[in-house]
């Protein structure tokens, strides 16, 4: 037993199910006293992919906890290779299993709840300089307005109430009186009289004061509602207009925290506390984040400005295309959206064709426009600006998602693990991917004719006629035809268009690997108990509702996305800023920025394996999806694209590929090497910065 103790690789007891199937193994309890061990005796023949993984693999084994059968498939999906990763619900979530902070958000302010905290806090301080001045100030103006009707006289006093009620409205309440004795129902004595003198005062109100207050309270809960963490404002004024200002002067009643009325004759119209809260970007409307629905009308300025002022008389071209650019972000948003509700609610086949259709839809259509504009208009720099806005993406993916997430999960967890042999078959797809498509590029700078448009000898300028003395050459390139010593010419259309049919091959084989034949790498399995069924699951968007918001959705991005080419020239004319630089920066990486939200937050989750993923899979299906449709779509319709790269992307995408290959090695993240992404990635953008513009541009 000694020498056995000594030999036997000791493992905790709920490691043993990981490593060996039940019905291959022999337990031996040791009685000993001295060696209280449990031997474990393989039989030959046993499945023995789980026996060869080391102890940090099965540290990393994840076992899902989802609240239904939906939000149970979409978290799989979310491992599954090919797949994007989503981080919002697709489900309604039960608002009893929310927590106190999330319950918070969504609580009514119709409710009087006891609050033992300060009243007199940065946020209602700054309520007072950004909303109670002015909102208040309107109702006393009104109020004078109605005193000046006279019979608007019982509407003007209660704006003058609402009007100190607006300018600190913390702690304190509004009522409604529920039963009050009016004259105008004691039947018999003085009714008509009463009733025809209340019905004119009401008409005054609506016609006079009530419309000014509803611009004011409308405006003060857009500007509330736009900033985010201010929503308490914009429900509070949402409230009065809906409710308060409705309501029979008589009726409403305001009191102070010390002379609340708590008896029945009262009901609670508005009682708030705070004005703002800084977790309300956790807020959602319909299953969609807060941030991503206030993004959502710069799609209709840019829509209007974009093709109605055509002579840019109201609007500029570079704010056109900044407000198109900015307008792709809620879209390529609102597709993930849909890429995850359909994937959730259908099988891995139909999620698996629906993420390769959709999930480079936002930037296939802005490079596919771009093309289009540069062909219509003889423009081949529009073709240089798609490559480099491709070798952006590429940057962006493997060295700044990877980094950012590593940084700021690293800040609140010291170390984070990640499945290596995951990892490994991303990196392996992404060599495969990175070397493929610049193999072309590759093989015209081996076998290529080196051309140069403008040389000269730089002795000329002396006044000498010498000959042998050295040129200077300028715009050089490799020709497009090779043509060898035997005069036989030799074209790189025929290997570009064999790179452009094995790597959508190599991205189906990677689905069968991970999907099918060795899906037990990632182990993900739902934990027992956790999953409720469909019966009773809230989806936020049916399939449905989720195809035609997708349609929709890309429609819309194909009309920003040709607002943005229709408008970038002007940019492109910066004297002091490479076009390099503009599309391996903005062109690049504003379409992936709720990705990059995404994968911050399962990093903060200590996820950090599907933060990598993120960038992993966006990387992958450019080189193995999107260049390839570049190429078949240039091949169908001639627009110039042309599958050879500039020295600088050829060697900034190898190099980043070795380097993060190197980082994940390990299985291990911290800071420091996300730190060391981060810097690589802006090392490389000064390089674009600096960069001389190409020679078409």
């Amino acid at each position: 037993l000694k020498r056995a103790h000594r030999r036997v690789k000791c493992l905790p007891a709920h490691a043993c199910e990981c490593y060996i199937p039940t019905r291959f193994c022999i337990l031996v309890a040791d009685a000993c006293r001295h060696f209280p061990v449990i031997l474990l005796f393989v039989i030959p023949g046993a499945s023995h992919h789980a026996c060869e993984e080391s102890w940090e693999e099965i540290q990393s084994k994840k076992t899902i906890r989802a609240e239904n059968e939906v939000e149970a498939n979409k978290l799989v999906n979310n491992y599954r290779f090919g797949f994007r990763k989503w981080k919002s619900h697709v489900t309604e979530r039960p608002f009893a299993d929310r927590s106190e902070v999330v319950k918070e958000l969504y609580s009514e302010l119709n409710v009087i709840k006891p609050h033992a905290g300060q009243l007199i806090t940065c946020g209602n301080v700054f309520y007072i300089f950004l909303f109670g001045w002015w909102v208040s100030l309107a109702y006393f103006l009104v109020g004078t307005l109605m005193f000046i009707t006279i019979i608007g006289v019982p509407y003007g006093k209660l704006c003058w109430k609402l009007g100190c009620y607006f300018l600190w409205p913390f702690g304190n309440s509004i009522h409604k009186v529920q039963f009050v004795f009016h004259p105008v129902v004691y039947v018999g004595i003085l009714t008509p009289v009463l009733a025809v003198q209340r019905r004119f005062s009401t008409y005054v109100w609506l016609l006079l004061g009530y419309p000014l207050l509803v611009v004011v309270h409308s405006l003060a809960c857009f500007i509330s509602w736009i900033l985010v963490f201010t929503i308490p404002v914009s429900k509070m004024n949402a409230q009065t207009l809906s409710v308060i200002l409705l309501q029979a002067p008589e009726d409403v009643c305001i009191s102070s925290s010390s002379q609340r009325k708590v008896n029945g004759r009262f009901s609670t119209l508005l009682c708030c506390y705070h004005a703002a809260n800084w977790y309300y970007y956790k807020y959602t409307v319909d299953g969609i984040n807060v941030f991503a629905v206030n993004l959502l009308p710069l799609v209709i300025v840019a829509l209007v400005i974009g093709y109605i002022d055509r002579e840019n008389q109201y609007a500029s071209s570079d704010v056109k295309f900044a407000i198109a650019i900015g307008s792709i972000i809620p879209l390529s948003y609102y597709i993930g959206m849909g890429i995850a509700s359909i994937s959730a609610q259908s099988n891995f086949a139909v999620g698996a064709v629906v993420n390769a259709t959709f999930g480079s839809i936002t930037e296939l259509t802005f490079y596919i426009t771009a093309l289009l504009k540069g062909h219509r208009e003889a423009n081949p720099c529009l073709q240089e600006v798609v490559k480099a806005a491709l070798t952006g993406t590429l940057l962006g993916c493997i060295l700044f998602i990877p980094g950012i997430c590593m940084i700021i999960g690293g800040l609140r967890h010291s170390e984070q693990r990640f499945n290596s042999r995951c990892t490994g078959v991303s990196s392996a797809l992404l060599f495969i991917s990175v070397g493929g498509v610049f193999a072309p590029t590759l093989f015209s700078k081996a076998y290529g004719n080196l051309v140069c448009d403008a040389c000269t000898n730089s002795t000329a300028g002396n006044g000498t006629s010498n000959s042998s003395g050295p040129f200077v050459c300028h715009n050089c390139h490799y020709d497009l035809v090779i043509g060898p010593e035997n005069d036989c010419t030799i074209s790189t259309a025929p290997l570009v268009y064999t790179v452009s049919a094995l790597l959508p091959v190599a991205y189906i084989i990677g689905l069968i690997f991970t999907l099918k034949t060795h899906s037990h790498i990632y182990d993900i399995h739902v934990g027992e108990g956790q999953v409720t069924g469909h019966h009773g699951t809230v989806v936020h968007w049916s399939r449905w509702r989720s195809l035609v918001i997708l349609i929709m959705a890309t429609v819309l991005t194909s009309a920003c996305a040709d607002l943005a080419t229709e408008h970038i020239q002007p940019i492109l004319n910066q004297p002091n800023i490479s076009q390099y630089f503009i599309g391996v920066t903005v062109l690049a990486m504003v379409p992936e920025i709720p990705e990059i939200v995404n994968g911050i937050q399962f990093a903060l989750q200590n996820n950090i394996s599907l933060s990598l993923e993120v960038g992993g899979c966006i990387a992958v299906q450019v080189c193995m999806l999107q260049i390839p449709i570049l190429v078949f779509f240039n091949a169908f319709w001639d627009v110039g694209f042309v599958l050879l790269f500039s020295d600088q992307h050829l060697w900034a995408s190898i190099f980043s590929v070795i380097l993060v290959n190197y980082i994940f090695m390990d299985g291990k993240s911290d800071y420091f090497q996300g730190t060391a992404l981060v810097v690589v990635y802006l090392i490389l953008l000064a390089l674009y910065y600096f960069a001389p513009s190409p020679s078409c541009c």
